[in-house]
């Protein structure tokens, strides 16, 4: 029987990395939601119910420039397309949890926890972890670290200088979560193609060009893999 405490332990672990890259993140997220003119409870709890920081940001910035809430709400919807690939991909290794307890990992998925758990999932030693549970590690660790941060943001966000520019912390979490996962030639071809449409995508409005590159990346990704297995 697989140990569900050292499984959930493992996943904190391993996020341990990127974990300082995601305060900085919350902190822009609650600050800028409270510089909107949100009550600390209300900058809280919108950084909370949404859970996504891109959307977040684009959806205060719409509301800045009083969009409609079909608007926001759409732009929320598209922005956060790339879960639905998240969670059709990581669905099949958490089968043995119940129904609320998919619901909570669901809430918690994130571009950082996916990354880290499917790397594991993956990995030749992948079947001693009980899954689920590794994962719960992981997204609740990344969770709450992205969660101080936005306390802090939300409390102290104003008075934070300008000039630090923290936003340089959130590509470093990414690329701290995607380097280690390039091992062969395939994984390499994904990265370099969805990087470079994503890039050269990226005045699209909406965000679209993230969704542009993932989706470039999974498709040649997937053709690489299936040529490389031929051969």
């Amino acid at each position: 029987m697989k140990d569900i405490r050292q499984s959930f332990l493992s996943g904190a672990r391993d996020s341990i990395p990127i974990l300082l890259g995601m305060v900085p993140f919350g902190l822009i997220c609650g600050a800028v939601s409270a510089g909107g003119g949100m009550s600390l409870w209300g900058a809280l709890g919108f950084t909370w119910a949404i859970n996504a920081g891109a959307s977040q940001l684009a959806a205060l910035q719409l509301m800045e420039h009083h969009a409609s809430l079909a608007v926001v709400v759409l732009t929320g919807l598209v922005i956060n397309l790339r879960f639905f690939m998240y969670s059709a991909s990581i669905a099949p290794h958490l089968r043995t949890m119940s129904l609320p307890g998919r619901a909570l990992l669901g809430f918690i998925l994130s571009d950082q926890a996916y990354a880290l758990s499917i790397a594991r999932f993956h990995r030749e030693d992948g079947a001693e972890i009980d899954k689920p549970f590794y994962y719960l590690g992981v997204g609740l660790a990344i969770w709450a670290s992205y969660s101080v941060g936005a306390v802090l943001g939300a409390s102290v966000g104003a008075f934070i200088p300008p000039a630090w520019d923290l936003g340089f912390a959130v590509p470093l979490t990414f690329i701290a979560v995607v380097v280690p996962a390039i091992k062969d030639r395939p994984t390499a071809l994904a990265a370099v193609a969805a990087g470079t449409v994503a890039f050269l995508a990226d005045g699209l409005p909406y965000n679209l060009g993230l969704m542009a590159g993932a989706v470039t990346g999974i498709l040649l990704g997937y053709a690489a893999e299936r040529r490389l297995s031929r051969d």
